[in-house]
């Protein structure tokens, strides 16, 4: 038999072994399955729990930081609107600006009147400064103590036209504006230290005994009635020597009509010189002042992204770390047929699942905040979902990207290299 009939040759067992050889060849690791990969992630974090502990806290610290900023910032808007709601966002009022020769102006007599024949104008009130008439307490007070309460003559449909509520008494009417009778601003009576209106309550203006009529609430769309003390047209005019000049003039117009009214308001109040005349709308101080609000939240929006970004350098350090700790465990799984990807694959979940620990530890920290401090302000609670999610969702990019070098270090370490190292 030559030599090519006994390469040709071929036995039952030989043929059994080259079976057998190629299914090995062919043999491919398994995959893993969802439930596979979450549970492999896992280990990790349950064999060193304190160190995935306090790597969440910092992403915690993070998302919770952005969330009760949004949370508190969008309650405080949300009772800012209502208030305006509440309010109405149609006054507008009309003041005394400043001549051409730099001197104050006046508003005339007639300003009122005038005003009030505005079509769209559907309330109209006014007050007037009265001039050398400081309030006291007592009379044993020096003259130059005034505290920086101001005394007005007020028009009795004050209240109605501007939105602002008695707090304790109550407010001038046309009987009790004749007599010397006063209803004091918020803050004016904290300064005098008088907390409840009544008729053997009195303070001195000018040189006039007033009794106090009531207190007020804060006005939001008048705050200059804080620290005034308001009394009657005919009763300053009586008792103070009011000259009847107006210095505020407050009107409600149609919704729709504001933007016009507000255009005709100077040259109808004053048509002699309607360029010393001054017209603005509370509501806008109030909408500036929301303004003001939004950039400070975003100033503390970018502290607690730089908070977020700490904490994701500390998933990425711990990741690393545990790359370094754990190639004894990597050589294993490889010599076993674990393939690069499902290393990969293992680590990014493992730093995927300490991220959204953290994140969703935070979103719930920053709710508790957003609601505790709401409660406290007795705002209603309002936290946008965008916020959750968005912190959520921020957690898991950044850990995403934080776990993302250490998975790809440990799928490059080959068995025999990580299996030698002590």
């Amino acid at each position: 038999m030559n030599h090519d009939s006994v390469h040709h040759l071929r036995t039952p067992a030989d043929e059994t072994y080259g079976r057998r050889a190629q299914g090995a060849r062919e043999l491919k690791p398994a995959a893993l399955g969802l439930r596979d990969v979450v549970r492999v992630g896992a280990v990790g974090l349950r064999t060193r729990p304190t160190r995935a502990l306090l790597s969440a806290l910092g992403i915690a610290i993070g998302i919770a930081a952005m969330v009760a900023v949004v949370g508190i910032s969008s309650s405080s808007r949300a009772q800012l609107d209502g208030q305006l709601d509440a309010l109405g966002t149609n006054l507008l009022t009309v003041t005394p600006g400043t001549r051409l020769t730099g001197g104050d102006a006046q508003l005339p007599l007639t300003a009122e009147e005038m005003v009030a024949r505005i079509a769209p104008v559907r309330a109209e009130s006014a007050i007037g400064k009265v001039d050398d008439a400081s309030v006291y307490r007592t009379n044993k007070i020096p003259d130059v103590q005034t505290n920086g309460i101001i005394a007005y003559a007020a028009r009795p449909n004050l209240l109605d036209t501007i939105g602002a509520t008695v707090r304790s008494g109550k407010w001038l009417d046309t009987a009790t504006g004749n007599f010397p009778a006063t209803v004091l601003g918020a803050s004016a009576a904290d300064r005098l230290g008088i907390t409840k209106a009544g008729p053997d309550v009195q303070v001195l203006i000018g040189n006039t005994w007033f009794t106090v009529l009531g207190i007020l609430e804060p006005a939001a769309l008048a705050p200059e009635l804080d620290s005034a003390a308001l009394m009657g047209w005919p009763a300053a005019s009586g008792k103070l020597s009011f000259d009847g000049h107006p210095t505020t003039i407050y009107t409600r117009s149609d919704d729709a009509q504001v933007a016009a009214v507000r255009s005709v308001l100077g040259a109808t109040a004053n048509p002699e010189a309607p360029n010393e005349v001054e017209v603005s709308r509370p509501s806008d101080a109030l909408a500036a002042k929301q303004a003001a609000g939004q950039a400070f939240t975003g100033l503390l929006l970018g502290l607690g992204a730089v908070a977020l970004l700490v904490g994701g350098v500390g998933v990425a350090n711990i990741m690393v770390i545990s790359v370094l700790e754990r190639r004894a465990e990597i050589g294993l799984r490889r010599s076993l047929g674990a393939t690069r990807a499902q290393i990969r694959t293992q680590f990014l979940t493992e730093s995927l699942l300490l991220s959204a620990l953290g994140g969703l530890g935070g979103a719930l920290l920053g709710s508790a905040v957003t609601a505790a401090y709401a409660s406290y302000q007795n705002w209603l609670t309002v936290i946008p979902v965008w916020a959750l999610a968005g912190g959520v969702l921020a957690t898991l990019v950044i850990g995403a990207l934080a776990g993302l070098y250490p998975a790809v270090r440990a799928s490059r370490l080959s068995p025999t290299e990580a299996l030698a190292t002590p």
